[in-house]
């Protein structure tokens, strides 16, 4: 280096200031909100990620306590796109575990998108463990339904999780 002259090092790249985990909680809660939507509206898959991409991915609200961080765009396509793909097979491991007497038609369709979701995460994301899937699908199941159903969510998703997993699989939420 010539005398006199400084090097030019690159400024470090700041982090993320919104976690990961933050991120895929609201990619989570929005392929749900999307699914729902797919199954009301009978609405094309890729005509609904665009839409969501356009408008329902991005964050909400000024950095207050009621902000909503954006939702991580690949982790959202993911689940909705991998749903949508795998519907039957996640039918059939869903109904496998339901009570007797119950079927996929008697439960509520937001519950039944939520349950789909969660089952394809479990199926088809080992990166993720499996209590970060379960936690992360019976936070949004206390968002939209009342104890019994979260405590449905949580049993379902666990017996449908060992089932399909040797266990506690490392990873990021």
């Amino acid at each position: 280096m010539a005398a006199g002259t400084m090097s030019e090092t690159p400024a470090p790249v700041a982090p993320d200031p919104v976690p990961l985990r933050q991120r895929r909680s609201v990619a989570r809660l929005r392929a749900v909100q999307a699914l729902y939507q797919r199954s009301m509206a009978a609405t094309p898959v890729e005509q609904l990620v665009a839409e969501f991409h356009a408008h329902r991915l991005e964050a909400e609200g000024e950095g207050g306590p009621d902000a909503i961080p954006a939702a991580e765009v690949p982790f959202f396509d993911d689940v909705v796109r991998g749903v949508v793909a795998r519907e039957e097979e996640l039918d059939r491991l869903v109904a496998r575990f339901l009570a007797s007497g119950w079927t996929l038609a008697r439960l509520d369709p937001l519950l039944l998108q939520l349950l789909r979701a969660g089952a394809y995460e479990l199926l088809a994301r080992p990166d993720v463990p499996l209590a970060a899937v379960i936690t992360a699908y019976v936070d949004i199941a206390h968002a939209f339904f009342p104890r019994q159903e979260v405590g449905f969510v949580n049993a379902l998703l666990d017996r449908i999780g060992h089932a399909v997993r040797d266990g506690p699989r490392q990873g990021t939420a």
